[in-house]
Parts: C-alpha cells; sequence; structure tokens
C-alpha cells in the first residue's frame, strides 16, 4: 500500500513539472524569446547606449547666519522706557517698558518703532558695549509707527540699507534685538510674504509690510530685519499673537520707512497731505446711532478752523464716500488715499449731507506740526 501511495505521487510530480515546463515553452514562444539555437549569433539593441545614471548636483550651503549677526548685533541697541500709568483707583504709577533700535548715522541718531517710545517719560538707550545713554531728543510719527532718538554719542557703527523692493519670497533674514528685554539675540527665518497690510489697531493700517516665520517677539519691536549681507530690510513691529498661529511676525519694509525717517531727521516731523478733518469708519451700528443715509464710508467728525475741508464746505456729520471718483470705505482708506496726493494738489471729494449726496473740491494743505 505505501509503496503504490508513493508511486502516485511521483507520477503526479512528473506531470506537474511536465506541465510547467510546457507553459515556460508556451510562454516564451508566445513572447518572441527562445534560446538561440546552437551556433547562433544572438543581436541585442540598446534604448540609449550613451546614458549614465545622473550625477547628484552639488547643494549650496547654507547661509553663514553667524557672520551677518557678528556684522549687525554692534549696531542694535536695547531701549528702556518708564512711563506714568494710572491704576483703577486713578492712582499714578510708573511701568517699564523694553524695545529695540538701531543705529542708522554714526552720530547718535537711532530708529525704533513709535509704539516703543511713545508717552514715556525717559528713554535710556544701551549700546552693545554696555554703556547706557538718556535719550537727547525723540521725534515719532505714530500713522507709520515709526520713531527716531538722538543720544550724545558719536563714532558709532552704523547700518547699512538695503532695498526691500528686491526682496523674494524665501529669501533668507536674521532679526536682531532686545526680546522680552533681556537683552541682545537674534532669529532667522525667510521671506514669507510681501506687501502686506495690517490693522495695527482700531484707527491704525500699516502698509507695504514684510511677512517673516523669524520669530518676532516682545521687545524685538524697533530691532532691524536684514538680510544675508547684513543690511536693513525692515524695521521689526508687529507679530500676530493668537492661539495656533506660530511664525507670523511683520517688519516695515526700509523702503516705506526712509522718506519717514529723513523727515523726521530733517524737520522733527512729518508733512503730509492735509484736510484738516476728525474722521471715523462709518458701520451699520454707527449708522444707526447717527441716522445717516449711508451705511459705509467716513463720518467727519471735527472741521479745523480755516483748514481745507472748511474753505471746500464740508462739515462736521458729513459722510466721505469718494476721492477722486474711487471710493472709500474706511478711515484708512482715506487716509491712503489723500497720502498718495501732493500737498497743493487739488482733489475731488463725494459725500453725503443728509439724504443729498454732493461733491466738492479742493486744494490739499499742509499738514501743521504735532503740538510740544
Amino acid at each position: 500500500m505505501y509503496k503504490r501511495l508513493v508511486s502516485i505521487v511521483f507520477s503526479a510530480m512528473v506531470v506537474v513539472l511536465m506541465l510547467s515546463t510546457s507553459a515556460c515553452s508556451q510562454a516564451t514562444v508566445s513572447g518572441q524569446s527562445q534560446l538561440p539555437s546552437p551556433g547562433q549569433t544572438v543581436v541585442t539593441s540598446s534604448i540609449d547606449p550613451v546614458w549614465s545614471p545622473p550625477q547628484k548636483e552639488e547643494q549650496p550651503l547654507l547661509p553663514d547666519i553667524a557672520e551677518v549677526i557678528a556684522k549687525v548685533k554692534p549696531s542694535v541697541v536695547a531701549i528702556n522706557v518708564k512711563v506714568v500709568a494710572y491704576d483703577y483707583f486713578n492712582r499714578p504709577t510708573q511701568v517699564e517698558g523694553a524695545g529695540s533700535g538701531w543705529i542708522i548715522d554714526k552720530d547718535g541718531y537711532i530708529v525704533t518703532n513709535n509704539h516703543v517710545v511713545e508717552g514715556a517719560d525717559s528713554v535710556t538707550v544701551t549700546l552693545n558695549d554696555g554703556s547706557k545713554f538718556s535719550a537727547a531728543v525723540v521725534k515719532t510719527d505714530p500713522l507709520t509707527d515709526l520713531a527716531v532718538v538722538k543720544i550724545d554719542a558719536h563714532n558709532l557703527p552704523a547700518l547699512d540699507i538695503g532695498d526691500s523692493s528686491i526682496l523674494e519670497i524665501g529669501d533668507w533674514v536674521v532679526a536682531v534685538g532686545n526680546a522680552l528685554g533681556m537683552g541682545i539675540s537674534a532669529t532667522s527665518g525667510i521671506v514669507s510674504a510681501l506687501d502686506v497690510s495690517l490693522s495695527a489697531s482700531a484707527d491704525q493700517t500699516l502698509y507695504g509690510l514684510i511677512q517673516t516665520d523669524a520669530a518676532i517677539n516682545p521687545g524685538n519691536s524697533g530691532g532691524p530685519l536684514v538680510n544675508m549681507a547684513g543690511e536693513v530690510v525692515g524695521i521689526d513691529s508687529i507679530k500676530v499673537a493668537q492661539v495656533g498661529v506660530e511664525g507670523m511676525g511683520y517688519a516695515i519694509s526700509i523702503n516705506e520707512a526712509m522718506p519717514v525717517i529723513g523727515q523726521l531727521i530733517n524737520n522733527g516731523y512729518i508733512v503730509r497731505p492735509w484736510l484738516g478733518i476728525g474722521l471715523a469708519t462709518v458701520n451699520s451700528m454707527v449708522a444707526s446711532y447717527y441716522n445717516l443715509s449711508v451705511d459705509s464710508g467716513i463720518l467727519v467728525t471735527q472741521v479745523a478752523e480755516a483748514c481745507p475741508a472748511e474753505e471746500a464746505g464740508m462739515e462736521t456729520g458729513d459722510v466721505i464716500t469718494a476721492i477722486n471718483g474711487e471710493e472709500v470705505v474706511s478711515a484708512g482708506d482715506l487716509v491712503q488715499k489723500i497720502n498718495s496726493y501732493n500737498v497743493g494738489q487739488n482733489i475731488e471729494i463725494t459725500f453725503w449731507r443728509g439724504q443729498t449726496e454732493t461733491n466738492t473740491f479742493l486744494t490739499l494743505g499742509e499738514s501743521p506740526p504735532p503740538e510740544a
């Protein structure tokens, strides 16, 4: 019985082997790939006889950020301020704050943000070598959040000015400043976006900003954002601080800032086209409260005496809706539009007074110096 079973298994294996060999032979014949006959010469053809595997390209080295920081750091300063605030019971108390700045001129001119020094009773500048100076002069421009501080010092290491108009998304940048008031430190990243507009407060919008993922922390405000040549391309100003938001810091582009810095140094204030009116953005709530006939535009809240708006016949309560035929829907829109013109230029203003839409023409005046 055992021998018979072995014989049956052996026979089955022979049959399977023969079937497999037959199938393989048929597949080879159908695929037109048969073994050559003895003495037959085999002829083959190539796809590309000169092909070779691609060679790995040499990758560019990462920028030498340490070298950039070493160049920039001696020109970055810490700014400490003291401001008088009032508590719940209207009692005065002194509050301290910290920010950053950078040397733009060897004779003690330092650039920072307006919000770093605004309302300060004292401003102290600490240089890289540890020496401290009380600010001799502070000139500010709240509209652009820029300020210039003058200290009594000379032969300081001034930073080079770059060109923010040639920046591209992805360019490396370094932010240097007095982060958290703990001394000068640096962070690096890339340019994430360009020409960004961002509301800094209810009545202030900053334009032409550089967005970067280089960490910008409290205390960095006013410090320089530099390129890989160590040139200032921006002034650190603001960051988005919300849960779930990371790596969204903003700097005022140096090309936007330089005309303002120049006027602050030369004039002590910024000369701009001037209407001579107070402004408030109109929304549905404002329109309902003042019983306005339109629910968008800019409400005139005040008209200065002998100003261009008064001479053109405008009054408190008018709602401006267009400048030279172009719609304006917020106070920020109107300010930006007016600043795009020149002192002495004639413009057309469209506004509503009650239920009537009216047009008037006026000549833009020169903004008066700020009150001392």
